[in-house]
């Protein structure tokens, strides 16, 4: 069966942090990416990439207020177009302070290779979210294999003064009991710029003053980006809902359904606000 698979860094899910080797590798728009599968890093940064193993030492909950780091005010100075907030390392991992639904604060691993933001059971509860038979779900991968992943909707995520309205989540059972991970969900509003070194992410709103080359704010990069991460899982939602037909399978099938009509009305959205934009149809691939 082909299953949709978040792209999530097993780092993350299935490998304790302290004894896994880890790949750093830098991409062409100057994105900092971590993975401990060197096959899951383009072939063409692959030479490049370089070789980490993590200490031994035994890991904490969650990140300390004091491991934040100081910024010099020139550094301030610099960055007065993008929002900085600064990240707080657990060996290979960066975290953010993330503020949900303006109340639930988290931390949450710092991943521009996810697609989606991640959530674990209890902070769904906290917000208050339920889920049943109706709710759409995404497979995943896990450390106990192939999941269905419920995707709920997020009022507001914030880090630090960046804040994006109805965020698309899943629910997932992170490892080690940590809070959850933020995805392109998210992040792929922004302009992402980390400094590992100086314990700091500067996001750069992708939508500026509306122009004839940046319809409704937004440049190429941005509409297509959208349009792809919405009919890329419809196409793979599609397969999965044949799949499931052609062995006589019905109960997956209505939640199935689900995801394929919400993933359906968001790109009709998308849609309408490209088209009220004046976005070019080449961008809506």
């Amino acid at each position: 069966m082909k299953l949709i698979l978040v792209c999530i860094a097993l780092l993350a899910i299935s490998i304790p942090p302290s004894y896994a080797e880890m790949y750093k590798w830098v991409d062409d728009k100057g994105t900092v990416h971590f993975s401990d599968d060197l096959s899951t890093i383009p072939e063409k940064y692959r030479e490049d990439a370089e070789t980490r193993k993590p200490s031994q030492k035994t890991e904490t909950p969650h990140p300390q207020p004091q491991e934040k780091p100081k910024f010099s005010s020139s550094q301030k100075a610099s960055e007065e177009d993008g929002i900085t907030v600064p990240l707080y390392r657990k060996h290979e991992l960066l975290f953010a302070e993330v503020v949900l639904n303006g109340r639930v604060k988290r931390y949450f691993i710092v991943d521009t290779g996810a697609s989606f933001t991640l959530i674990n059971k209890a902070t769904a509860q906290e917000l208050g979210i339920r889920e049943d038979e109706s709710t759409p779900f995404i497979r995943a991968a896990s450390v106990s294999g192939i999941i269905s992943a419920p995707l709920v909707s997020l009022g507001s995520v914030r880090v630090g003064n960046a804040e994006v309205e109805n965020v698309e989540a899943l629910i997932y059972p992170m490892a080690a009991g940590g809070d959850g991970l933020l995805g392109n969900s998210f992040l792929n509003k922004f302009r992402v710029a980390i400094d590992s070194m100086n314990g700091k992410m500067t996001l750069y709103s992708m939508q500026g003053t509306p122009s004839p080359d940046r319809p409704g704010g937004y440049g190429r990069d941005y509409w297509v980006g959208q349009f792809r991460f919405y009919n890329g899982n419809l196409e793979e939602l599609r397969r999965l809902k044949a799949t499931i037909e052609g062995k006589g399978g019905s109960g997956e099938l209505v939640r199935v359904n689900n995801a394929i009509r919400y993933f359906e009305n968001q790109l009709n959205e998308l849609e309408r606000k490209a088209s009220f934009a004046g976005v070019p149809r080449n961008w809506r691939q």
